[in-house]
């Protein structure tokens, strides 16, 4: 227990804020972007709507190292678009926190779309209809009828898409690299540890992931648990 304490107290600190700004930045970007394509994909028709729905959904299913991978063939200064951005923009995302911030966005938006696409399914057309006659204006009734229906599922969307985004490593690893106090996420500093054999700071960085997760677990069944109780218990 003693060494434990030591470790804490010599602890660097550093990995656990990049990962907290880099999931915070990734949840909001991976919200917006949810949202509307899963509004596009309900509203799409079925051959369109399995397209999409494969596209978008084939990050969660894919190792993050090839989705990396893409990236890197995507953002590198030896490729057009990526030379485009550096040279007229000065802006290089290899080896940055933009990296960091695009890859977890990247692994964290299938969940945020995958769960606010079965919330819209589910609500009712009637409820839709029923706006409309009353006058109101499309975005009025999605933003005061549907996402409050939908309140739920994109809840959910939005917390898991949170911690997938802050425990991303291989995308990560790939694109941003592992730069101690600019890119050097949770993942990277535990895997980096282990790799040097020291088990026991690993250890301490694992049960602070642990914590973070555990708390947004409860977080999420406890907001989940105030949306439900009017349904009885089967």
């Amino acid at each position: 227990m003693e060494e434990v304490r030591r470790i804490m107290a010599e602890l660097d600190w550093s990995p656990l804020w990049i990962s907290m700004k880099t999931g915070v930045v990734a949840t909001v970007i991976s919200f917006f972007l949810g949202i509307y394509a899963a509004r596009k994909s309900v509203q799409a028709g079925p051959r369109l709507k399995a397209v999409l729905d494969g596209i978008l959904t084939l990050p969660m299913v894919l190792p993050p190292t090839v989705a990396g991978f893409f990236l890197l063939l995507i953002f590198s200064v030896r490729r057009p678009f990526g030379a485009f951005l550096y040279g007229n923009f000065d802006i290089k995302v290899v080896q940055s926190w933009a990296g960091c911030v695009i890859a977890a966005t990247v692994i964290a938006f299938p969940l945020m779309y995958r769960n606010a696409r079965a919330a819209f399914e589910q609500i009712d057309i009637n409820l839709i209809h029923a706006a409309r006659t009353l006058g109101m204006s499309e975005f009025r009734i999605f933003w005061t009828v549907v996402m409050p229906t939908a309140g739920p599922g994109v809840t959910a969307g939005t917390i898991l898409a949170f911690a997938r985004a802050l425990g991303e490593y291989g995308a990560t690893s790939m694109l941003a690299g592992n730069i101690p106090g600019k890119t050097g996420t949770i993942s990277q500093k535990i895997a980096m540890v282990i790799q040097d054999g020291d088990y026991l700071t690993a250890g301490v960085w694992v049960g602070i992931v642990m914590v973070i997760a555990f708390g947004m677990i409860f977080m999420l069944n406890l907001l989940l648990g105030r949306r439900m109780r009017h349904i009885k218990r089967w």
